[in-house]
């Protein structure tokens, strides 16, 4: 995969990423269920020790096919008082077009993986393993294993969920290489140095007279080479 899970998800996923019967002895327990609005992210983590945060994996390419797919069973189903909320973990980024200009894209943080809270059950177990395009549960031995608390708030709060509004990520490196675009400097060749993602701004070494100066530039005055 593209990207990597938090190593708890890494080392259950080595042991048994596909699920090959449901859980003995879970537990029933009712909830009400959330609304669609996302809360703030610590609000995301219930009180309740039965109702925890899952991992599944899912054919690559159909994370949010199996997010609708399973949305639509739960309400079918009647199964809204066991499971909760379907994420499909996305950040956005700004990335620079062929053209030089800003473009804000999501991208999935984990490729083939989705997050579900639940009660897991039989009965829950049973509605998310046969969705349709679900392979299985990130488990340890034939038992879904959830996510710590700190590991789902270390995802939401990557995801931007808790903040106002979230800031997407710049698509560059410090120490890349890159062609200013526009202004004084147009067609200097130059070295990020450091990255400001919170005004979208780039300060970038350029050489000049045999030593090296610093520009801050937008994203957009500069292209990749």
């Amino acid at each position: 995969m593209a990207a990597v899970p938090p190593d708890a998800v890494q080392s259950a996923e080595a042991q048994q990423s596909v699920e090959t019967a449901p859980p003995d002895g879970a537990q029933q327990h009712g909830a009400a269920q959330e609304t669609d609005v996302l809360p703030p992210v610590q609000a995301l983590i219930s009180d309740d020790p039965n109702r925890r945060w899952y991992v599944i994996h899912t054919y690559s390419g159909y994370e949010n096919k199996v997010k609708t797919n399973l949305e639509k069973r739960v309400t079918s189903m009647s199964m809204g008082n066991q499971i909760f909320r379907i994420l499909v973990p996305e950040e956005e980024q700004i990335e620079l077009t062929k053209e030089g200009k800003r473009k804000t894209v999501k991208h999935k943080i984990f490729p083939g993986y989705v997050l579900v809270e639940m009660e897991l059950s039989d009965d829950s177990w049973y509605v998310v393993r046969n969705t349709p395009g679900v392979t299985g549960f990130v488990s340890s031995g034939n038992r879904p294993t959830p996510l710590m608390v700190e590991e789902v708030l270390t995802i939401l709060e990557q995801m931007g969920m808790g903040q106002d509004k979230p800031r997407p990520k710049l698509d560059v490196e410090i120490g890349q290489n890159i062609r200013v675009r526009s202004g004084a400097f147009d067609g200097f060749i130059g070295v990020i140095d450091e990255i400001d993602e919170a005004r979208g701004k780039l300060r970038v070494l350029v050489s000049m007279f045999g030593r090296e100066t610093p520009l801050e530039l937008d994203l957009d005055q500069v292209e990749k080479l």
